[in-house]
């Protein structure tokens, strides 16, 4: 007789299936994505590639075209995304997708990894050094508890 399991979500049992990872442009965002992209690869798990587009205060955007820059900021990023995917096409195989979110870093990476049920999530350090006394985005995803979190150098 066998017993039938109900097949739900479950986080961590087999390794990660869907790893989310924060990019903005910044070095150690890329590195993180470069990281992020080889543990994909290994654990054979989609990366979700994700940009979170900053909302500014209507004050503070204004005679500034804030949508248009941030627009282009996340084409160049899937563009340099598209580019590295193809030279490695052939060499490593992996299944990535690239998903824009709104909001500031923070909230941006939550919803993205609880919309994705992101099983691990990798962020770059942050380059800022007010982030060391304040906290920075990694800081805050790794006390939210909620994934494994990697912070990349």
């Amino acid at each position: 007789m066998t017993e039938q399991h109900s097949h739900r979500f479950e986080r961590g049992t087999d390794g990660p299936k869907v790893i989310v990872v924060g990019v903005d442009g910044s070095d150690s965002s890329l590195r993180a994505a470069a990281y992020a992209a080889g543990l994909a690869r290994r654990q054979h798990a989609l990366l979700a590639v994700v940009y979170v587009q900053p909302v500014l205060a209507a004050g503070a955007a204004l005679g500034v075209p804030v949508a248009e820059t941030t627009d282009e900021i996340a084409e160049d990023l899937v563009a340099q995304i598209r580019d590295a995917a193809e030279r490695l096409k052939g060499i490593f195989e992996v299944r990535w997708e690239f998903h824009t979110f709104r909001g500031d870093p923070y909230n941006g990476l939550v919803t993205a990894a609880d919309e994705l049920k992101a099983d691990a999530v990798v962020v770059g350090a942050s380059e800022q050094a007010g982030h060391r006394i304040v906290g920075s985005v990694a800081v805050r995803l790794v006390k939210a508890g909620r994934w494994p979190v990697t912070v990349v150098p």
